[in-house]
């Protein structure tokens, strides 16, 4: 008897572990979609710093006077 207890309460507690909780699946799912918000808002960024720079490189006087 005391075997079979034993042995449900094994498996039971072995059951529980492996599985996840919806609460852990919705933060595991929005933690994944702040990053790709975050990686997707840094390349942004990082596109419109390279345009502005190619506008002002465009844009500058490159003559210089010489005296």
């Amino acid at each position: 008897m005391k075997k079979s207890i034993y042995l449900f309460l094994a498996a039971g507690l072995f059951t529980f572990a492996s599985c996840e909780s919806a609460k852990e699946e919705r933060a595991e799912d929005q933690a994944e979609q702040v990053e790709e918000s975050a990686e997707e808002q840094g390349e942004q960024v990082e596109e419109a710093g390279e345009e502005k720079a190619e506008q002002i490189e465009e844009g500058a006087d490159t003559s210089a006077v010489v005296q």
